[in-house]
C-alpha cells in the first residue's frame, strides 16, 4: 500500500477545534499532510502543541462564530499565509432545548446564532477563495437530531435541520464552480459537550436508553467522525455533494424493541 498522504498540501480550517469532532478531524488532517486552521472561543488547548509541530504552518485561532469580521480575519490570513483555502468543517456547535413555551427567547437566539448562523458566517468567509481558485470542498457539521426529532430538542434540533438545508443549496449553488457542499449528521459522541448534557443527574437513566438506539451499541468517537470528514475533503469523494451523511452507529435506521434477543443475535 502506498504511504502518500492522502491531503498533502492542502490547507484545511476548522470551527470548534479546541475538542471534540474539530480537534479530532484536525489531527486526522494534519496526518494526512493537511496544514490545519482552527478557530475556537476555548485558549489554545495543550493539543495544539502537536498538530503545529507536525505540520507547521498550522495556527489556531481564539474567536467566536457569530463574529463575522473576525471569521473573515481568521479566513483572511489563513489563505495570505497559505495562498489558498481547499476545504471547512464547521464544527462549532452548542447544546439546548426544552419545551418550547418554556425556552427563552434570548436562549433560542443564542443556540441558533451559534451553531446556523456561525456555519453561515463560516462557510460565507470562505466562499470568496474557493469561488476564485473554482475548487473547494465545504463539510457542516448537523446531528442525527436534524434529520428527526427529539424529546426536548427543538432549539437544538431547529438549528441543525437549518444546517442541512443551508448545505444542500450550497452545493446547488456553488457545485457548478468545483465546490461540493456536504454535511456530516453525528449520531451521539463521547464529546466534552455530550458529556455536560447526558452526565447531568437530571437525565437519569436516559443515558442508557439513547446508547440503546445506536444499533451498534456504544456511543461513537470523534474520530470516527473525523474519518468521515476525511473522506468528504478527499478527492474519493468527488462526485459526492449535497449529502447529509448519518455517521451513527445505526442511530435513524429505524426502531428497536430488543427483538434481537429473541433472534439470538446478542
Amino acid at each position: 500500500m502506498s504511504d502518500a498522504k492522502r491531503l498533502e498540501g492542502k490547507v484545511m480550517l476548522i470551527t470548534g477545534a479546541a475538542s471534540g469532532i474539530g480537534l479530532a478531524c484536525a489531527e486526522r488532517f494534519v496526518r494526512e499532510g493537511a496544514v490545519v486552521a482552527g478557530l475556537d472561543v476555548t485558549p489554545r488547548p495543550d493539543a495544539w502543541s502537536a498538530i503545529e509541530k507536525a505540520a507547521p504552518g498550522s495556527t489556531y485561532t481564539v474567536g467566536d462564530v457569530r463574529d463575522e469580521a473576525g471569521q473573515n480575519a481568521w479566513a483572511a490570513e489563513a489563505r495570505a499565509r497559505h495562498g489558498r483555502i481547499d476545504s471547512i468543517v464547521t464544527a462549532a456547535g452548542v447544546a439546548g432545548g426544552g419545551p418550547v413555551h418554556l425556552i427563552p427567547t434570548e436562549e433560542w437566539q443564542r443556540v441558533q446564532d451559534i451553531n446556523l448562523k456561525g456555519t453561515f458566517l463560516s462557510v460565507k468567509a470562505v466562499l470568496g477563495a474557493m469561488l476564485e481558485q473554482r475548487s473547494g470542498t465545504i463539510i457542516t457539521v448537523a446531528s442525527v437530531e436534524g434529520l428527526e426529532g427529539a424529546e426536548g430538542g427543538s432549539t437544538y434540533n431547529a438549528s441543525k435541520g437549518g444546517v442541512i438545508l443551508l448545505t444542500k443549496n450550497l452545493a446547488m449553488d456553488y457545485s457548478r464552480m468545483g465546490i461540493r457542499a456536504n454535511c456530516i449528521c453525528p449520531g451521539f459522541i463521547d464529546t466534552p459537550l455530550f458529556r455536560s448534557v447526558i452526565d447531568s443527574p437530571a437525565l437519569g437513566e436516559t443515558k442508557d436508553a439513547i446508547r440503546d438506539q445506536h444499533k451498534i451499541g456504544r456511543f461513537g468517537r470523534p474520530e470516527e467522525i473525523a474519518g468521515a470528514a476525511f473522506f468528504l475533503a478527499s478527492d474519493d469523494s468527488s462526485f459526492v455533494t449535497g449529502h447529509a451523511l448519518p455517521v451513527d452507529g445505526g442511530y435513524v435506521a429505524g426502531h428497536r424493541y430488543g427483538h434481537t434477543k429473541l433472534m439470538g443475535l446478542e
